[in-house]
């Protein structure tokens, strides 16, 4: 049996809904604190928050900005994020599910987007990219924060493989280069770049996914056979226990035509 890439999304997040909402590594970091800060400064009247997974960032906006959209493939997600902004109190948030590279909104609508931790799912980064700018008034500010690949063949390999095995909607932790060529060629300027590493507990990193026995023994037998260098860069644990990359890239949507064709 053959499944679209966004079923296989949404057959991993759906059921694990409630378990986002309540996930300490998703509902709390420095990257948060960092987008409070940008967000409070915005002020904006139509935030968009892409990728919403368990609503943090839209909880966030939602202090901040006049009316809130939170977007997801999966109405699971979307409900279960419905509901807790019901609980708290937030009545300017809506819901709509849809692709990244599919927005079902006008051009500029908003002016301020934020996404947290879902690129590295998405089907197509540049097709994502040019959605976001395209909704997005020229000159707004869009936040994207996510898992990044050092970019050195050998971590990357090993980054990437333990990731695929421990969620199959994975497609790639890109590389910082990587990020800045997709973001300049949907017309925008980068204006900030902060990283970060963040300890993944391994026994919460997989239960949390819900991954296979299967995969956790072969994750932790890449990890065993890894050379010293990648257990070194990953400082990966007795129990399997790692660091992982982390950056915010705070941007700015072009404000000359794109029809200047950045696409290089």
């Amino acid at each position: 049996m053959t499944r679209a890439h966004e079923t296989v999304v949404d057959a991993q997040f759906g059921p694990r809904a409630q378990e986002y909402v309540e996930s300490a590594v998703h509902a709390r970091g420095p990257d948060l604190d960092a987008l409070r800060t940008i967000i409070e400064a915005a002020a904006p009247s139509r935030a968009l928050d892409v990728g919403t997974g368990g609503g943090h960032v839209a909880y966030l906006m939602a202090a901040y900005a006049q009316s809130v959209t939170a977007t997801d493939l999966s109405s699971e997600m979307l409900a279960v994020v419905s509901r807790t902004a019901a609980e708290r109190g937030l009545s300017n948030i809506e819901t709509v599910q849809a692709p990244v590279e599919q927005l079902p909104f006008s051009d500029g609508h908003f002016d301020l987007l934020a996404c947290r931790f879902s690129a590295h799912h998405w089907r197509d980064l540049d097709g994502g990219l040019r959605q976001a700018r395209r909704v997005l008034r020229p000159g707004a500010s869009a936040v994207f924060v996510d898992a990044y690949s050092p970019g050195r063949a050998m971590l990357d390999t090993h980054l990437q493989a333990v990731e695929l095995l421990r969620d199959p909607s994975h497609v790639r932790d890109y590389t910082t280069a990587e990020w800045t060529s997709a973001l300049w060629r949907a017309g925008f300027d980068v204006t900030a770049h902060r990283t970060w590493r963040l300890r993944l507990d391994f026994a919460s990193w997989t239960a949390r996914m819900r991954t296979p026995q299967p995969h956790i023994h072969a994750i932790r037998a890449l990890q065993a056979a890894a050379s010293a260098e990648t257990q070194a860069y990953f400082a990966i644990e007795e129990d399997g226990s790692f660091l992982l990359d982390v950056h915010l890239i705070e941007t700015r949507a072009a404000t000359y035509p794109l029809a200047l064709e950045r696409r290089g």
